[in-house]
């Protein structure tokens, strides 16, 4: 009883405090998120774990992570001897805008450890910003630096860039418009300039100004933004009120009469299908795709409006590939560089990756997999699919067809010619 009282007096407390404003503004902020058990666990290997490096707060102090802690303080130095600035100017800045720095973070302040909270910003920060700016060089650091020279970029940047794009290993890029701000010695950085940077480091189309979504959230928003750049996600389409229907293969679709092109573009949105051509972006398939998809999937399950672009691309292009022959296919059409070697491994990645993932039905993706399967269901086409799996999948098929039609061809002439004979001994 007196429990119950307690928890009665505690929830009172709470909700004279409780205010749903600021509650909503909370929510919007949040960004950085830890991946729930439930999406760790379908996937066989450490996609939202960082290998070499850490930034932000989730995984800061990991004791695999440290030896890349020297090299972060190294990234601090040059950039402050660079923009002649002292540390208090760089954390002062930081300190301004600190609360909304946290915010952006799912896990609650106490979990985030406020007291260190800054200076994991500024050191991380420092060093993402200085790893950005890489391929363009900055000029001061050493050709025999272990990070920041072009054994570093060959060796170290591609494991840097795979743990950049991990959702739990992000920092908002408000801290890098602030340290460009200072460094600069303006109020903020130049419009659009830290999505450039983002952008050309990943080599993904840039953003269009004028959108109106103003400074990204993180990296890997940014780069997801690229991805999807470049066509109009067109206006919803109204649910279908027609069965569901089953899209087969890529290759059982070519059988069926289907074309298959390499869309103008590489975002995830150009792909369309008219007049019996599918048009899909190139996509390449590396030993970085799977943490890539992962955790870009992971962001558009737990952040709010974030959209299903690249959900909805993994589970159509699984609709796609069934088999090794299916990626086969797909490459010949310049459609997927296989830079992962075996055909069958790329069909495994799309294939597992699909899990618990469907289209949505009211996107323009949607209306494709709707068009497809119209086009692939009906007769003359089923017909042209089954002619062609019956009789053209192999050589001795295609011959036994071959010489059946010859014999068939010579048997009517023999028979048209003994009526002709018979006609003519009649007549005579």
């Amino acid at each position: 009883m007196v429990e119950q009282k307690d928890w009665v007096v505690d929830m009172a407390t709470k909700l004279q405090s409780y205010d749903p404003v600021q509650e909503s503004i909370a929510w919007k902020s949040r960004s950085i998120y830890k991946v729930p058990s439930n999406l760790i666990n379908l996937s066989k290997t450490n996609a939202y774990t960082p290998e070499m490096v850490s930034f932000g707060p989730y995984h800061h102090g990991r004791p695999q992570l440290m030896p890349m802690e020297e090299h972060k303080q190294r990234a601090l130095f040059h950039f402050l001897r660079r923009a002649s600035i002292t540390l208090e100017d760089v954390v002062d800045c930081i300190k301004q805008v600190e609360q909304q720095l946290v915010n952006h973070y799912d896990e609650p302040p106490a979990v985030i450890a406020p007291s260190s909270f800054a200076k994991t910003m500024v050191i991380d920060g420092c060093f993402m910003l200085e790893i950005l700016r890489m391929r363009k060089g900055t000029g001061d650091y050493s050709p025999s630096d272990p990070i920041f020279s072009s054994h570093g970029m060959l060796y170290a940047l591609p494991y840097i860039k795979r743990d950049m794009l991990m959702l739990e290993n992000q920092i908002p890029l408000l801290v890098l418009d602030r340290l460009v701000a200072v460094e600069t010695s303006k109020p903020r950085s130049e419009e659009g300039h830290v999505h450039r940077l983002v952008t050309d480091f990943f080599s993904v189309r840039p953003l269009s100004r004028g959108g109106g979504e103003g400074l990204g959230m993180h990296v890997l928003e940014v780069f997801r933004r690229g991805l999807i750049e470049g066509r109009p996600a067109g206006l919803p389409h109204p649910p279908s009120e027609e069965p569901e229907l089953i899209v087969r293969s890529a290759v059982e679709l070519y059988e069926a009469g289907i074309r298959f092109k390499k869309s103008k573009t590489r975002s995830l949105r150009d792909i369309d299908f008219k007049h019996g051509v599918l048009r899909l972006p190139r996509i390449t398939v590396d030993d970085t795709a799977e943490s890539m998809l992962l955790n870009l999937m992971a962001y558009e399950r737990m952040h709010v409006g974030a959209g299903n672009e690249v959900s909805s691309y993994v589970s159509f292009m699984d609709t796609l590939i069934d088999s090794a022959k299916d990626v086969a296919m797909l490459q010949s059409k310049g459609i997927i560089l296989n830079a992962l070697g075996s055909d069958k491994a790329v069909a495994k990645l799309f294939n597992e990756l699909s899990r618990e993932v469907t289209i949505d039905p009211s996107s323009k993706l949607g209306e494709v997999h709707r068009r497809l399967g119209r086009y692939s269901t009906q007769k003359h086409n089923m017909w042209r699919a089954n002619l062609i799996h019956t009789y053209f999948r192999n050589p001795w098929a295609i011959l036994s067809l071959v010489a059946a039609v010859v014999l068939l061809a010579l048997t009517i002439a023999q028979t048209v010619y003994s009526a002709l004979g018979y006609y003519h001994d009649l007549k005579n």
